[in-house]
């Protein structure tokens, strides 16, 4: 795999297009209180969580509909400005920004569960409804959506980066999960795609192609999603380890033998002890796996047994369980508090987060070398990862007012990546390219795979509208 060519310090390319007068006009006759061009809601709306700063876009339209939706896009189409679908506001690679400018749809009061059907185990919602709301509505069902980034993100943003998390190494992602979509297109048209039905052969599959395309493509505006039963029992369990390695060869082994784990987590020493300062925990200060196991009391207790022998023989101890709802909740928020605590070690950083993903049978060799990379820098980092599907997260902690570290953290992303792509896997496993990775994707997929991408991108908004400057160039 040959190293990527692009510089090290990527920063984005900010060409902004803007807002004619007429158009403006016609967004206040259109949408009246439901637009906002005030500065502090533009910038709230021209951010995300990624550590890039870029200026806001000229408008905000609060969408309240599908018709809304359609509405705003015929209007910007007619003056080729570009269109940026917003609701949580959880990303991490710079995938809200408006490089090129252009109006916001801020989709979060589209926030109904539309319908659900309980006997065939689907729900239909607004872009809007986010994945904690979407639990509680269908939680007298008995059933739930398993598909948990760790931020409450909505489902529209989840469809959007092809989004996965916690669960997903034994739920999948967002692309498994996702049987059917209303999207508004570049021009302003309506499409559905997919069905209710588990499975199709009618045609391309253009749910799969919506999902992942992080707003470049369309704004969904209904999402069709798999429901799964709840868990008859659920044990959380935590083990510590005498190093990183003794947790990854556990997770692998755990992985290689078939065990139907829910979740596993792997949790440096120093996000241990960052977690510990953040939510007053007492976790011993050691490299740390988190899991869950689903299913009945037999299998649940079944898994854990074997887990907890497999966690013995690499050296694992203080081997605790958390079987009641409170406990468990308690455990999985100090997890999902992680980034949190983390910056509240360091005030006033900024993160860069990494997102590779490798086959699970190279997973040690890409994330130990990666960690000893990182050890030397001298870069405060944390290290969190969905190990159980190869999955790890670096984030580096960085002081904004000393460049240097900033270069430091982006040449160790640069090798991390690939290091990664030379061990078969991604640079990106749940994040979503936005503008951080976009010459990532082309040391991916090769230069013949994006121009294909952009073919697409050119027949199906041939204006560039639909969230330009992110995944690849026009």
């Amino acid at each position: 795999m040959n190293a990527p060519t692009h510089p090290i310090h990527v920063m984005p390319e900010i060409n902004q297009r803007a807002m004619p007068t007429a158009l403006l006009e016609s967004l206040k006759a259109r949408f009246g209180a439901q637009l906002s061009t005030a500065l502090v809601v533009r910038e709230q709306h021209g951010r995300d969580e990624s550590s890039y700063s870029v200026p806001p876009p000229s408008a905000v339209v609060f969408a309240e509909s599908t018709t809304d939706v359609a509405d705003a896009v015929k209007l910007a189409s007619a003056y080729d400005m570009p269109i940026i679908a917003f609701a949580v506001g959880s990303s991490l690679e710079g995938h809200l920004l408006a490089v090129q400018g252009g109006i916001s749809i801020d989709l979060n009061r589209m926030n109904q569960v539309l319908a659900i059907n309980a006997e065939d185990l689907t729900v239909t919602v607004q872009p809007g409804v986010t994945r904690k709301q979407l639990n509680e509505a269908v939680k007298s069902t008995g059933l739930f959506f398993p598909i948990d980034p760790g931020a409450d993100a909505s489902l529209g943003g989840m469809c959007a980066t092809r989004a996965s998390g916690t669960n997903a190494v034994r739920y999948g992602t967002m692309r498994e999960n996702v049987l059917a979509l209303e999207v508004v297109t570049a021009d302003g048209s309506v499409i559905r795609t997919g069905t209710r039905a588990k499975k199709s052969s009618a045609g391309y599959d253009l749910t799969r192609l919506m999902v992942g395309s992080e707003g470049t493509l369309g704004v969904m505006t209904e999402i069709t999603v798999k429901l799964y039963p709840l868990p008859e029992a659920i044990s959380a369990a935590i083990c510590s380890f005498p190093s990183i390695e003794a947790a990854v060869r556990t997770t692998i082994q755990v992985i290689q033998m078939g065990v139907p784990i829910a979740r596993v987590e792997l949790i440096d020493v120093n996000s241990v002890r960052m977690v510990n300062a953040y939510a007053k925990l007492g976790l011993r200060e050691e490299p740390m796996l988190l899991m869950e196991f689903h299913g009945s009391p037999n299998s649940v207790k079944e898994q854990s047994d074997l887990v907890q022998d497999i966690a013995s023989e690499h050296g694992g101890k203080a081997f605790d369980f958390a079987t009641t709802p409170e406990a468990r909740t308690k455990l999985w928020t100090a997890r999902h508090n992680a980034y949190f605590a983390a910056v509240q070690s360091r005030p006033g950083c900024k993160v860069i987060s990494t997102d590779t993903c490798v086959p699970i049978s190279r997973l040690a060799d890409c994330l130990l070398d990666s960690v000893a990379e990182t050890d030397a820098s001298g870069i405060p980092y944390f290290l969190v990862g969905h190990v159980g599907d190869g999955n790890f997260h670096f984030g580096y902690l960085l002081d904004p007012n000393i460049p240097e570290e900033r270069v430091t953290a982006e040449k160790l992303n640069h090798d991390l990546v690939n290091r990664a792509l030379s061990l078969g896997g991604t640079c990106t496993g749940e994040h979503g390219v936005g503008l951080h990775k976009m010459d990532f994707l082309v040391t991916e997929t090769g230069a013949g795979a994006v121009n294909m991408m952009r073919t697409i991108k050119h027949a199906l908004d041939p204006k560039n509208i639909m969230n330009p400057g992110k995944i690849f160039s026009w």
